[in-house]
């Protein structure tokens, strides 16, 4: 799912952008606003940040299996969904109410990314069982 959520993430990075620069709020474009162009600025680097996490965990399962990548599978799973999740909020807010409707893909996004977070197991239990490798290898 990881990847899945990234690309959802990132589409909806290109259509908050599109939408920034066609609506305006103070007599301006929402693009000026320093408080959006943050936001844009965070989301983009989340979600670079996040694709660089994934890959190395990719990378470290063709290196050493599955087993072996633990930790990374574990970091992965409860922080891209949660990622996306944030990132996809941010990018609702700068759509305003059109953003929530059903007919738009943000709404879909948002909530597949919160569905990722139960169905690939609670973040607690991912959290939990990272630590304890974490600990194991460093304490």
């Amino acid at each position: 799912h990881c990847m899945r959520l990234i690309g959802a993430a990132q589409r909806c990075l290109e259509l908050a952008c599109r939408r920034v620069t066609t609506r305006t709020t103070f007599g301006r474009s929402l693009s000026q606003h320093q408080s959006v162009r943050e936001d844009i600025a965070r989301s983009f680097s989340d979600i670079e940040m996040m694709r660089l996490l994934v890959l190395k965990t990719c990378h470290r399962m063709d290196e050493v299996g599955a087993k072996g990548a633990m930790d990374m599978i574990a970091a992965s799973k409860t922080s891209v969904p949660l990622m996306a999740q944030t990132v996809i909020d941010r990018c609702m807010q700068m759509h305003g109410a059109g953003g929530l409707t059903a007919d738009y893909p943000m709404a879909e996004a948002f909530n597949y990314a919160r569905w990722c977070r139960q169905a690939d197991g609670p973040d607690q239990v991912h959290q939990m069982a990272l630590g304890k490798q974490v600990i194991a290898r460093y304490g």
